[in-house]
């Protein structure tokens, strides 16, 4: 036995880590999943970069953005900013019959090379808000195209039993290539001058990209987008190759047949693939609306943390809460950035399959808030003052941001994109991870756009934006106690079983048939009536 999966067995604990065979974790699905997440470090690395790069003195200069603590420079700081997410919003929405249509590893190159031509325009930019407003929104549209699709192609080729440590990759990706853009703009601000100094940083975001139509490049595709296009054989070669076990073996026959059986229920409850019938099986069915509407809050949930706020503005955020300079607040958004990526690497190993998705989001919503009602209180009872020393109750509030970023990515930062893209039926999986993914862009934009803002208008030194923030965080405990069940270590196939929607399709199909039949019926009286 390999020791990565002696490893495995110790850190995940559940049922399939100890029927399944340990040959499936073979170095092979490892190597998929982080390729497919290179589109998530675009995400992350393109979100935090402008974040950065919006308070360097020359960006400062060239863009006319004036005072930083005026509304009109907080106006057009949140422009630039929120360009990007307007265009993942469409990307994402866009992503689903895209990915349906073309595959999923060669939708993740296309919109690698959509990325890449964004990033041109706005390294060129030079000075010019057009072209740097153009630029942000075509990388949105690849980088949200990115967020549909990269989740479904890694959940759909994992093995059950690590299906979330593996999709959880996808947030790891994003946090790591954040962490990356964040100690860019740390490192020239100290070492670069004049315009070179944000060019770069602007410039560089392109090799996530490129590594993603690389990597992708050496890939296969899907097996269950191959089944659902009936290329069985393909089908068959490809689960074969991932889970590094024959083609004749009882574990690759049993997991071949769940598609076959999954796909052939689904295709009697509705028919043919449609847009319609799509809409019509994700909305009337009350398995498949539940599942799709927990994706839905799930997403506008996770933003209502706050949690891309700080992201975007960490060295805003940081300066509003005591620390002098440029150079220093890059350096704190930096270690914010390390202390995310090791967060989600823990929640990884020892939580996302073991202690279970469901826990994870119920005890870090309480977290959560804690922390940001600490920070605005401090804020409006002793907030900062220019020339003043930080008290020791403004370095609690500092190491909160740090303890903030650590609870996040212990649930909401990777669970929600494993809920997303794991809970769907297989024909709806796009289409769910694409609203999920539209949402989360939906409301990225919002907390993108209204911080800066509410950071000068809300309350004394925006001492109410971190309540606002702190408060969503408790009301989330409620709805994932009342709403959202535990799905570790169950199996795509299983999920229909689990929301309770086997009796209804069953239900469904019977009145289906007996409606064509009736219909067939009155058909042929008229034809003899005629």
């Amino acid at each position: 036995m390999a020791l990565s999966t002696r490893i495995l067995q110790r850190i995940v604990r559940n049922e399939a880590m100890i029927t399944d065979p340990p040959e499936i974790y073979g170095w092979r699905v490892y190597l998929l999943a982080c390729s497919a997440c290179f589109g998530a470090m675009s995400f992350g690395w393109d979100s935090s970069v402008i974040g950065g790069v919006i308070v360097m003195d020359p960006f400062s200069r060239d863009y006319n953005l004036g005072d930083p603590k005026s509304v009109a420079s907080a106006n057009l700081s949140a422009n630039i900013v929120s360009t990007l997410q307007a265009g993942c919003f469409v990307g994402a929405l866009a992503a689903s019959p895209l990915t349906d249509r073309y595959g999923r590893k060669w939708a993740l190159i296309g919109v690698s090379i959509v990325i890449i031509l964004g990033v041109i325009m706005q390294a060129a930019s030079s000075g010019l808000l057009a072209p740097l407003y153009i630029g942000r929104f075509v990388s949105g549209m690849g980088v949200g195209a990115a967020s549909t699709i990269n989740p479904i192609y890694v959940s759909e080729n994992a093995p059950r039993a690590i299906r979330g440590l593996l999709t959880g990759l996808y947030q790891l990706f994003i946090v790591t290539g954040g962490m990356i853009a964040f100690w860019i703009n740390y490192a020239v601000n100290i070492h670069f001058t004049g315009k070179t100094m944000y060019i770069f940083p602007l410039a560089i975001q392109a090799l996530p990209a490129v590594l993603l139509c690389s990597c992708m490049l050496m890939c296969h595709e899907s097996p269950r987008w191959l089944a659902r296009r009936d290329r069985w054989e393909d089908t068959k070669r490809v689960l074969s190759r991932i889970r590094n076990l024959s083609e004749d073996h009882p574990y690759v026959r049993e997991e071949f047949q769940e598609i076959v059986d999954q796909l052939e229920h689904e295709r009697r409850l509705i028919g043919d693939a449609t847009f319609w019938n799509l809409q019509r099986e994700m909305w009337t069915i009350p398995g498949n609306r539940k599942r799709v509407l927990i994706s839905i809050t799930l997403m506008i949930c996770q933003q209502m943390t706050g949690t891309n706020a700080i992201n975007t503005y960490a060295p805003m955020i940081f300066q509003n809460l005591g620390l002098k300079g440029t150079s220093t607040s890059l350096f704190s958004t930096g270690i914010y950035g390390i202390v995310k990526v090791v967060s989600c690497i823990c929640f990884l190993l020892f939580m996302a399959d073991s202690l279970g998705r469901r826990r994870s989001l119920l005890w870090t919503s309480i977290a959560q808030g804690l922390v940001m009602f600490y920070i605005g209180l401090y804020v409006r009872i002793s907030p900062p003052r220019s020339g003043e020393a930080v008290p020791p109750a403004g370095y609690f509030a500092l190491v909160c941001i740090f303890l903030f970023a650590a609870f996040f990515q212990f649930g909401w930062g990777p669970a929600c994109w494993i809920y997303a893209s794991e809970i769907p039926a297989a024909r709806l999986r796009s289409l769910n991870v694409a609203f999920a993914a539209a949402t989360q862009w939906l409301f990225n934009f919002v907390v993108a756009r209204s911080v800066p803002t509410m950071l000068v208008t809300v309350g004394s030194d925006g001492y109410g934006t971190y309540l606002i923030f702190g408060s969503f965080c408790f009301s989330m405990f409620f709805f994932v106690w009342f709403f959202v069940p535990e799905t570790k270590g169950i199996s795509l196939e299983a999920m229909d079983k689990l929301f309770g929607v086997s009796d209804v399709s069953d239900k469904s199909v019977e009145e289906m048939d007996r409606d064509r039949k009736e219909e067939h019926t009155v058909q042929e009286k008229r034809v003899e009536a005629a």
